[in-house]
């Protein structure tokens, strides 16, 4: 790993600031002052799962992937350092300050540009690289989804109960979404007969009530205890963190028979119903390391989202989690911006919005890359943080979600949930883009976030 100088500017110790984009859906982005250090992995978990594998992070400074945008405080025009558009290559690109010398480099071509100001710079750049890869966006759907209810507990009848719920008050839902709890495991991508035993018959169900289905798969990742890890270690990569009780690994999107499994799957799931896909942890499939076929990392993990799309056709609609941003352009229709809401385990978030950061962030992205999915709104009462999460969706969120259980809504939840829903923007850039991108000194979430 070298890094070049790329360039050298001066700049205003006090009044500096520095846009660094994060490697994928639950990497730290946001601005930052030029004098601060940007934030960093608290542990190689931390780092696998929300950071670049494989990528080393300097002890002080900067550390964008593909985009890294910088606002001298001189009165000076701002600098973008980015990717170059239609490229597979995604640079690492560092600043560090010395007295009032910023020094930019990179490992990799990055190309740059003077603009006015740091959100005309973000805005530019989103242009000219979306413009390389992304067809004409579909409306994002309105959806209901399992997780921040159910967690790995769902049951069909939960679904079902929504749905009835949903049709009685008449909010505004176009998919019904199951996540993470319908599979035998993580990897095995069969359903769970002792909670769906017959899943074709709820998605038709679903379908009945004109909606459309949806469901979550974790495609490029499988747990160690898996049949797939057991039968298939060829198929295998690299350490990719640690989730539902084991070990992960990512898997190697090169290999032929993988290819074969992971067309199936999504064939069998679009056959059975489901034509809204939720695709989480999709970072595995860019780890760094070997692969059956001598392909860079970025190459890999495209070539199997392209394999997904395949299977279950343009009209189905895919979201990205977990993602890898810039490598994702032009080939998923909505992408998660944030970490997760909360985690089972802190339902109360913690006292903090973890998501806000991310969201507000990159609200340059929607209708450039993608609908930008801020991560689902949860408006019953329990959850103490509802009604200011509700404004960060409401302002910056363009595919909109909610996730609660229907019954559990009070007033103020079942008119939210129907209002945010009911009122999401176009697939189109956002036409408000705020006057400075989010960073932490102005979000109610300084805390760095673990993994999502």
């Amino acid at each position: 790993m070298t890094f070049n100088t790329v360039d050298e500017l001066t700049v205003s110790p006090a009044h500096g600031r520095i846009y660094e984009e994060g490697w994928q859906s639950w990497s730290p982005t946001t601005t930052y002052a030029i004098t601060q250090t940007s934030r960093r992995p608290e542990s190689g978990l931390r780092h696998l799962m929300r950071f670049r594998p494989g990528m080393e992070q300097p002890g002080s400074g900067f550390h964008a992937e593909g985009l890294l945008v910088v606002d001298p405080g001189t009165g000076d025009p701002v600098r973008v350092y980015g990717a170059v558009p239609g490229s597979d290559a995604v640079p690492s690109i560092r600043a560090e300050l010395d007295g009032d010398t910023l020094r930019v480099s990179a490992d990799g071509p990055v190309s740059s540009f003077d603009s006015p100001d740091l959100v005309a710079g973000l805005t530019r750049f989103g242009d000219e690289y979306g413009a390389a890869r992304v067809s004409p966006l579909k409306t994002p759907p309105a959806v209901w989804c399992s997780w921040y209810r159910y967690f790995e507990n769902v049951t069909e009848q939960d679904i079902l109960e929504n749905l009835d719920a949903i049709e009685r008050s008449q909010l505004p839902v176009d998919v019904i979404q199951l996540d993470d709890g319908w599979e035998t495991a993580v990897g095995d991508w069969a359903p769970r007969t002792d909670r769906f035993p017959y899943l074709a018959g709820m998605a038709q169900r679903i379908h009945s009530s004109g909606r459309r289905a949806g469901i979550w798969v974790a495609p490029f990742i499988a747990g160690t205890q898996t049949d797939l890890a057991r039968d298939h270690p060829d198929w295998l990569m690299g350490p990719a963190g640690f989730n539902w009780g084991q070990e992960l690994r990512g898997l190697d999107l090169t290999n032929p028979g993988l290819r074969d499994y992971l067309w199936t799957t999504f064939r069998n799931l679009h056959e059975t119903g489901f034509d809204y896909f939720k695709l989480d942890f999709l970072y595995g499939g860019a780890l760094p390391g070997d692969r059956l076929v001598d392909v860079g990392a970025v190459e890999a993990y495209r070539s199997g989202l392209e394999l997904i799309r395949d299977a279950v056709g343009p009209d189905s609609y895919l979201v990205g989690c977990g993602a890898p941003i810039l490598p994702s352009v032009g080939l998923v229709d909505g992408m998660r911006v944030s970490p997760d809401t909360f985690h089972e385990h802190a339902q109360d978030a913690d006292g903090e919005l973890r998501g806000a950061i991310g969201t507000a962030a990159r609200a340059w992205q929607h209708g450039r890359f993608w609908a930008n999915d801020p991560d689902c709104l949860v408006a019953r009462p329990a959850f103490a943080l509802r009604e200011a999460w509700a404004k960060v969706i409401e302002e910056h969120g363009g595919l909109r979600s909610a996730s609660d259980r229907i019954a559990e809504l009070d007033e103020w939840g079942l008119e939210t949930t129907r209002r945010i829903l009911g009122t999401a923007p176009p697939p189109s850039p956002f036409p408000a883009f705020p006057s400075s991108p989010a960073s932490p000194s102005r979000v109610s979430a300084s805390k760095p976030n673990g993994p999502s």
